[in-house]
C-alpha cells in the first residue's frame, strides 16, 4: 500500500516543465474561450471537514457558466432535486474545482478557485437574457486554470458514435431509484420522464 508522497514518486516520474508552467492564476483567452463554447460542466465542492466530498454535473446552453472577467466566473443555478448538497457544501467550505467540457473536443479546462453564493441583482441580472432568472448565482474566484491532456477522452472514446450505449441497457432511471428506495408505486416510464424534463427545460430555456 502506498502511503508516502516518497513511495508514490517512486512510481512516476516528475512532471514536465510544461505540465507546471501551464497552470495560471486566471482566465487567458483560451480558457474564456473554452468557456464560452461549454455547455457541461462538473462542480466539486468540500463542506464540512472530514465529510465525503460532492461533485455535481451541470448543464445548459453553450456558455451557460459566464466569465465576468479575467477572475471571476459566474454560474447559475437551474431546476434540479433541491438537495442543495453542493450549495451547502459551499456555504460550510468556499473551495471549488471545476471541470469544463465541450463536444468533440477531447480536452477538458480545469479551474479551481473559491466561491460565494449571491443572490444579489447586479448578479441576477447577468442572466437576464435567459428565459428564467437565477435564484442564486455562484461567483468563483479563479485560483488555478490549466488545460488538461486529451488523453482521458481519447481512452474513453466519449464523443465516438460507435462507443455510445443503447440507454436499454440500464434499466430506466425510475426503475432503479424505485428499487433502491423500496417504493411500490408504478415507475414513471422513461419516455414520460423524459418529456416531463424537456417541458421544464424549455420553461427554462425558451428552447422550442
Amino acid at each position: 500500500m502506498i502511503s508516502t508522497l516518497e513511495q508514490l514518486r517512486a512510481l512516476y516520474a516528475q512532471p514536465t516543465e510544461r505540465a507546471v508552467r501551464k497552470q495560471m492564476d486566471h482566465l487567458d483567452a483560451y480558457c474564456q474561450r473554452i468557456i464560452a463554447l461549454s455547455p457541461f460542466c462538473v462542480l466539486a465542492t468540500a463542506g464540512d471537514e472530514g465529510a465525503l466530498l460532492d461533485a455535481s454535473p451541470r448543464g445548459g446552453p453553450r456558455g451557460f457558466v459566464k466569465c465576468a472577467d479575467a477572475h471571476h466566473l459566474l454560474v447559475p443555478d437551474a431546476g434540479g432535486n433541491n438537495r442543495l448538497d453542493s450549495f451547502t457544501n459551499l456555504l460550510r467550505d468556499p473551495r471549488i474545482a471545476m471541470l469544463f467540457m465541450v463536444p468533440g473536443v477531447d480536452e477538458t479546462l480545469r479551474v479551481n478557485g473559491v466561491a460565494r453564493l449571491r443572490d444579489e441583482p447586479g448578479f441576477i441580472q447577468r442572466f437576464e437574457a435567459e428565459r428564467q432568472l437565477p435564484r442564486l448565482v455562484i461567483e468563483v474566484r479563479v485560483s488555478e486554470a490549466y488545460l488538461h491532456c486529451p488523453k482521458a477522452l481519447m481512452r474513453s472514446k466519449l464523443w465516438d458514435p460507435m462507443a455510445r450505449i443503447e440507454r436499454g441497457e440500464l434499466p430506466t432511471l425510475n426503475q432503479i431509484i424505485h428499487a433502491q428506495t423500496g417504493a411500490s408505486a408504478e415507475p414513471e416510464s422513461q419516455d414520460d420522464m423524459l418529456r416531463r424534463y424537456r417541458k421544464q427545460i424549455v420553461e427554462e430555456q425558451g428552447e422550442g
